[in-house]
């Protein structure tokens, strides 16, 4: 029964072992980000929110971004149009619009690409405070 046992486990490491080398060694782009969430603290109704996320290509073939949704129209993206080939880096810039939100935020933003990870998201976090009136002083 041990002998069973051993041959098992064995078994299950050779394939655990296969299955990390086979990862470590796929081909093809590959994005990381340098952060994945930006917190942007409290700011006022209205005020406008600009965040550039950067990423390397890790992988070993050009990496194409090919959409970056968002959730909602008060959000928008800049993107490279052209291939990022493998080691350089590049950009996405996302504007956040507060006018008309309120309390706490949370936009996701999807990079959409060729990816072996094709979908990632980051994020816009923060807080959303009522405008102050100038006119009260």
């Amino acid at each position: 029964m041990k002998k069973l046992i051993l041959s098992c486990l064995m078994l299950l490491f050779a394939f655990a072992a296969v299955a990390q080398e086979k990862a470590a060694t796929e081909k093809g782009p590959q994005i990381t980000f340098q952060e994945t969430e930006y917190n942007f603290g409290d700011i006022q109704q209205g005020d406008k929110v600009e965040h550039i996320f950067t990423f390397k290509n890790t992988g070993t073939a050009p990496l194409i971004l090919s959409n970056v949704l968002t959730t909602c129209g008060c959000t928008a993206p800049e993107w490279p149009k052209d291939p990022v080939a493998p080691g350089k880096t590049a950009q996405i810039k996302i504007t956040f619009n507060s006018a008309g939100k309120m309390g706490k935020q949370n936009k996701v933003i999807t990079i959409v690409s060729n990816a072996t990870n094709a979908q990632e998201r980051v994020a816009l976090v923060g807080n959303i405070l009522p405008k102050q009136n100038a006119d009260l002083q």
